[in-house]
């Protein structure tokens, strides 16, 4: 099973358009923040590896898994063009790359508990 990916036209539309969309929440009102939650090559491939090996685990993993194993530096560099299109002064975004996924949850509710604090 291959995944449908949108053409670039449409990804460029939605690159331009998500900044416009994410200004006009916060004029109107709405407190946005936005996280991006990662974790490295070598932890997704110790995830993967472990949910392969534990079958109360393996349902976790789809067609779309094994697939992407092979396209991780395409999707960081999709990220990074994302990211330069999207990450605006208005919005910013949060970025947590802990060493392991439970550092993840922890550093995202810290920087929330600061920013929602100083926001309102």
């Amino acid at each position: 099973m291959s995944a449908s990916w949108p053409s670039s036209t449409a990804n460029g539309s939605i690159l331009h358009s998500c900044p416009e969309f994410e200004r006009m929440l916060v004029r109107s009102g709405v407190i946005l923040l936005k996280y991006w939650l990662s974790v490295g090559a070598e932890e997704q491939e110790l995830r993967f590896q472990g949910r392969a090996k534990n079958p109360l685990k393996r349902w976790k993993l789809s067609d779309m898994d094994i697939e992407s194993r092979d396209m991780w530096v395409e999707y960081s560099k999709a990220k990074d063009e994302s990211f330069l299109y999207t990450d605006i002064p208005a919005v910013p975004r949060t970025r947590s790359r802990p060493m392991t996924s439970a550092g993840c949850g922890s550093t995202a509710s810290a920087t929330f508990s600061t920013r929602f604090l100083t926001s309102i």
